[in-house]
């Protein structure tokens, strides 16, 4: 999620500064901002984490019992195996293996199910964020806002992550910027 958000922003960025001559590419006001840092330590942010903590550890858990277990199993089964027929053996290994399939399997949707989730909860506070970039760009007369990890090098005054948590926090956040109505004909 965060990740196609700076995808999108980079390619925005980048669209934009293909636009503007080298000319007045030299006098442009930049700035960055680390948008996953931003989102992630606001108010909301952190309740936010919390809330996914709070919801998926108990499954985390439980899962990890069951990994566990299954160690365990095979374990027994490599010390069982002088002992065992080539029968029991197989069998036993066949339900060992049908088990790690299934636990595996469930694993997998578990980890769609936290996304899910995560996209869900964290995607409003994306949207807020990236409202409060805007108004931050707009006030400083900011020309183009970078994601900062797409810069190899950022002087720290450029980087506005803080000043964005800040607003955000203040209830600068606010809703996130309306869309405007399609125009009456």
């Amino acid at each position: 999620m965060i990740r196609s958000l700076r995808v999108a922003v980079s390619a925005m960025t980048f669209s934009a500064l293909m636009a503007v001559s080298p000319a007045a590419f030299a006098q442009a006001k930049i700035a960055v901002v680390d948008v996953n840092r931003a989102v992630s330590s606001t108010e909301e942010g952190l309740r936010a984490t919390a809330t996914l903590k709070k919801v998926f550890d108990s499954r985390q858990v439980e899962l990890n019992k069951k990994q566990n277990d299954l160690q365990k199993q095979r374990e027994d089964i490599e010390k069982q195996s002088k002992v065992l027929s080539k029968e029991a053996l197989s069998k036993r290994m066949e339900d060992w293996q049908r088990q790690m399939l299934e636990l595996q399997q469930v694993f997998v949707e578990y980890n769609k199910e936290i996304e899910k989730k995560q996209k869900e909860i964290t995607d409003p506070i994306v949207e807020k964020m990236l409202g409060v970039v805007k108004r931050i760009a707009s006030a400083d007369g900011f020309d183009v806002v970078l994601e900062k990890q797409t810069a190899a090098y950022v002087k720290p005054e450029l980087d506005i992550t803080d000043r964005c948590i800040q607003q955000y926090n203040s209830g600068a956040g606010g809703a996130a910027p309306a869309k405007p109505a399609p125009a009456k004909k």
